[in-house]
């Protein structure tokens, strides 16, 4: 039961997101004394929190989790959280049915977590000087890794001479792979990505700085709430407006009511155990990399290497080869224990 008695499948509950996946995680005599909320906003030691009885209005919470040993043990965007229906402290977080995760910048290395409990995940690019090939591999690692649906979007459409080259290449990532390509400012352009804003839906945007991720929610809301700013024309970048990752609702209709997800810019997103994603982004490589003689191979000089004959006859781009080296190496490097050690070099079958 939640606040007011309801039950755990009110409607209310599933226009946040709430599913049967998280109403199993309840046992009987939770239930009775705790109620169900999910976290909207992190501040420096508060979170921001709304359930079924809240109208939609966000309350604030101490961000203390009881018994929080490891980075993965705090609250982030998107998390549901129990908490106690008199003294309003939370008890704990119900697992996530997905999380985005990275190795933040700096010595430290500590794990940052980005949201959570995402159902598609927009990877934002413009179609100028900012887009690379090689940071929507990264980013489409991570939301396989997660098990999330990617949609890339390409913003800029409007200034671009040629938008579709752009698309094409981003297509060319992944079959099927859904490459929507916008003027973010433009409701008409933007109506289209509505068909992932489902009623209870969570969307996440992740994607550079200055590539319009904030316009575009604006956009899709119908509201300027949120602070925008221009890129420099000299090199396509942009300026940090986003400065906390934040859930934004989308006004009810017929066919949406979901959430956008907010996130600050990322140039710079190290891997941490995703080899799974890694394994399907690239599954071309590792399929290849199978027929190799030895299950040890390298790659690099061994008779028989499956991937050096792909490359000679031109079935696989040395480019694409290298990329999916530097990242599997970065995963490995980012593994949990891994103290600077030199990281092994990715091989056929082991």
């Amino acid at each position: 039961m939640t606040e007011a008695g309801t039950p755990m499948h009110d409607a209310s509950l599933a226009a946040l997101g709430w599913r049967p996946f998280f109403a199993a995680q309840v046992s009987p005599e939770e239930a009775g004394r705790l109620v169900p909320v999910r976290v909207t906003a992190v501040h420096r030691g508060q979170i921001a929190v709304v359930g079924a009885a809240d109208g939609g209005q966000e309350r604030m919470l101490p961000a203390h989790i009881p018994d929080a040993q490891t980075e993965e043990g705090h609250a982030t965007v998107g998390d549901w959280l129990l908490i106690d229906r008199e003294t309003a402290q939370i008890a704990r977080i119900l697992p996530r049915a997905s999380l985005f995760k990275r190795r933040a910048p700096g010595k430290g290395r500590r794990l940052q977590l980005i949201a959570a409990n995402v159902d598609t995940l927009f990877i934002v690019a413009s179609c100028n000087q900012d887009f690379s090939v090689a940071r929507l591999e990264r980013y489409l690692v991570l939301a396989r890794e997660a098990g999330v649906r990617p949609v890339i979007v390409l913003t800029k459409a409007d200034l671009a001479e040629d938008a579709e080259g752009f698309a094409a290449a981003a297509r060319g990532l992944q079959p099927d792979l859904p490459v929507v390509v916008v003027n973010a400012r433009d409701p008409l352009s933007v109506a289209g990505l509505t068909a992932w804003c489902g009623m209870g839906e969570t969307v996440a945007l992740l994607g550079s700085s200055g590539v319009g991720k904030s316009t575009m929610i604006n956009t899709l809301r119908g509201s300027a709430s949120i602070a925008t700013q221009a890129v420099r024309e000299s090199d396509g970048t942009g300026r940090h407006t986003t400065t906390a990752r934040q859930m934004h609702r989308l006004e009810a209709s017929e066919n949406r009511g979901g959430w956008l997800v907010d996130t600050p810019g990322m140039r710079e997103l190290q891997l941490s155990e995703a080899g799974a994603g890694l394994a399907e982004v690239f599954d071309d490589i590792v399929t290849t990399a199978l027929a190799c003689r030895f299950t040890n191979c390298s790659h690099a000089g061994e008779p028989d290497c499956a991937i050096q004959a792909a490359l000679a006859d031109g079935s696989l781009d040395a480019a694409r080869l290298e990329r999916w080296r530097g990242l599997t190496a970065q995963d490995a490097a980012n593994a949990p224990g891994w103290a600077g050690k030199r990281s092994a070099r990715p091989a056929g079958r082991g």
